[in-house]
C-alpha cells in the first residue's frame, strides 16, 4: 500500500506535490489543535479540582487538629455534688439564686431572677471551662437591661 500511495504521489507534477504536502501539514496541525484544546481545558478543570481539594484538606487538618487539642484539655471531675457547686460558683459571681433543683446526681435546674447580660454569658463560659456544661438555657428581659435565666446545668462526663 506504501509503494502505492508513493507512486501515486511521484505521478503528481510538481505543483500538486506541494500542494499534497501543505495539505497533510494543515491536516497534521487541525487534527493536533483539536487534540490539544481538549486537554487543555481538562488539565485546567483538574487544576481547579486539585486547588478545591487542597483548600478542603487544609480545613479538615485544622478541624482534626482542635479535636485533638480538645480531647487533650480533659476537665477533672467534680468533687461535690454539682448543686453546691453551682450555688458556691453563683454567689462567687454576684448571681442570687431564685431556685436551685437537682434533678439527679449530675443536673441541675437554677433560676436567677435579675442579672446582667454580659455578666450572665462570661459565668455561663467560665462553668462551661471547668466542665459543668448547660443543657437548656431560656432568658427573658426584665426591661431594665437586666435578663432572668432560667437553666439546666450538666456535670460533663458524669
Amino acid at each position: 500500500m506504501t509503494e502505492r500511495l508513493l507512486f501515486w504521489y511521484r505521478a503528481r507534477t510538481l505543483r500538486e506535490q506541494r500542494l499534497v504536502l501543505a495539505g497533510g501539514v494543515i491536516a497534521l496541525l487541525a487534527f493536533a489543535y483539536l487534540l490539544i484544546v481538549p486537554l487543555n481545558d481538562i488539565l485546567e478543570s483538574e487544576r481547579g479540582r486539585h486547588a478545591t481539594d487542597v483548600i478542603a484538606l487544609g480545613e479538615t487538618q485544622v478541624r482534626i487538629d482542635a479535636v485533638k487539642a480538645a480531647q487533650g484539655e480533659r476537665v477533672a471531675p467534680l468533687q461535690e455534688p454539682i448543686e453546691t457547686v453551682i450555688r458556691d460558683r453563683a454567689n462567687d459571681a454576684g448571681f442570687a439564686l431564685a431556685a436551685v433543683t437537682p434533678q439527679g446526681t449530675d443536673r441541675v435546674a437554677i433560676s436567677i431572677a435579675s442579672a446582667r447580660p454580659g455578666a450572665l454569658t462570661g459565668w455561663v463560659a467560665e462553668l462551661e471551662a471547668t466542665g459543668i456544661l448547660v443543657e437548656q438555657l431560656t432568658t427573658t428581659d426584665n426591661g431594665d437591661r437586666t435578663v432572668a435565666a432560667q437553666m439546666t446545668l450538666r456535670a460533663r462526663g458524669q
